[in-house]
């Protein structure tokens, strides 16, 4: 996760971070992604139902929850080890978590023990009362996927209504207060939309928004051929960055991140050389610290049978399930090899990764990626859309 407002806005400086000690624990949310000690943010993928059926869904959701999934007194004991090991976040994900019918008791028990709870919801099923119910059980954030205009986003959702649904949902969650932001993935589908979509964020006063590159899982390996090209994702990310400056120059409070390219780091660390001289060094210190890819370090996810997997894009292994043994020690097992080289990946990794000059604030970008289109997960992040001449490359 690039947090390009406070990147290249200048919104957060290396003495913010060292303020509190850049310890997880005692961060603040938009701090904890320089923390040194990278205790894991939990994605927990809390059902397999859905009532939408989206083409890029990592997770392969059906209308139907699975009978398998973790009961309610199970999450309550994954979320007491989640607390008690130190993990800063627990993002209820899905399916759609809404569907589950103790989502509020599970979410309210993960806030009274320590953890700040925030849901990733497609919102369509968010009225007033629903989002009254969000605030009371004390979510901290709620992120609406929203991955188009109005028939764009509906068809890629399948569903009509779904753009106008979603938008309800955001503006019941701000009505009563709920902090929420809007999540789109960039592919094929909705790259012409992209303009539009950051001037709905204005328009319709969401002052967070992040944007995800497409990563190759689930129903997102058929639609591999529907991502951007290189030059068409370069090309947006250079958009996103010139309206996230355009936003700041005018005094307009909206917080823009973009998720799942690590490349972006190293360009926007090459925009602040080229246009911000002065602060080029603060916002390398701070690239440094946020340490690029953090599969298996600093985000980890749990099914909704209680599988414990690297992120939530790796949902084809498994390094145990919480029903047998706890998260806390799944997580520091390093005798699985995956999860010892994901841990410490620099030495294993191949190609133009391994030579990359921006290794250090890119950490090898998406394994999940290099392993969906090279059968190698140590290969080279086939999205990477920097040229070999700006990553150093000897003979470039």
């Amino acid at each position: 996760m690039i947090g390009v407002t406070k990147l290249l806005c200048g919104k957060v400086t290396p003495s913010d971070v060292l303020r509190y000690g850049r310890r997880s624990e005692s961060s603040p949310s938009h701090l904890l992604q320089f923390t040194h000690d990278k205790k894991p943010v939990v994605v927990w993928n809390s059902t397999k139902a859905c009532n939408l059926r989206c083409i890029h869904c990592y997770y392969t959701a059906r209308a139907q929850p699975d009978p398998d999934e973790l009961t309610t007194a199970e999450a309550k004991a994954m979320i007491g080890d989640l607390a008690d090991f130190g993990a800063p976040v627990l993002l209820f994900s899905g399916g759609e978590p809404l569907l589950r019918d103790d989502l509020f008791e599970l979410g309210a028990y993960a806030v009274q023990r320590g953890l700040r709870a925030v849901i990733s919801t497609n919102g369509t099923l968010i009225d007033p009362e629903v989002a009254g119910r969000i605030k009371e059980a004390g979510f901290s954030y709620v992120g609406i996927s929203v991955d188009g205009i109005g028939a764009t986003n509906d068809r890629f959702r399948g569903e009509r209504g779904a753009f106008d649904a979603a938008l309800r949902g955001i503006r019941a969650c701000t009505e009563v207060g709920v902090r929420t932001g809007l999540r789109l993935t960039l592919n094929r589908h909705n790259y012409e939309d992209l303009s539009a979509i950051l001037d709905l964020l204005e328009v319709e006063n969401i002052r967070r928004a992040c944007f995800y590159h497409l990563v190759y899982a689930g129903r997102g390996v058929r639609i591999q051929e529907d991502d951007l090209s290189l030059e068409e994702s370069r090309a947006a990310v250079d958009l996103i960055f010139d309206r996230t400056e355009d936003f700041a120059s005018r005094g307009v409070d909206i917080e823009i991140l973009t998720v799942d390219n690590h490349a972006d780091g190293p360009h926007l660390l090459r925009r602040v050389q080229e246009r911000q001289p002065t602060r080029s060094d603060d916002v390398l210190q701070l690239l440094r610290w946020n340490g690029g890819n953090s599969t298996g370090i600093g985000i980890g996810a749990v099914d909704h049978r209680g599988n414990v997997h690297p992120d939530q894009f790796w949902q084809h292994y498994a390094f145990g399930n919480v029903r047998e043994r706890p998260f806390s020690r799944i997580w520091t097992d390093i005798s699985d090899p995956l999860m010892a080289g994901l841990k410490d990946r620099k030495a294993l990794l191949k190609g133009r990764c391994a030579d990359c000059q921006y290794l250090d604030i890119c950490n090898g970008n998406f394994r999940v990626r290099a392993e969906a289109v090279h059968d190698d997960v140590w290969a080279d992040d086939p999205a990477c859309y920097l040229t070999d001449e700006e990553i150093g490359l000897d003979g470039a």
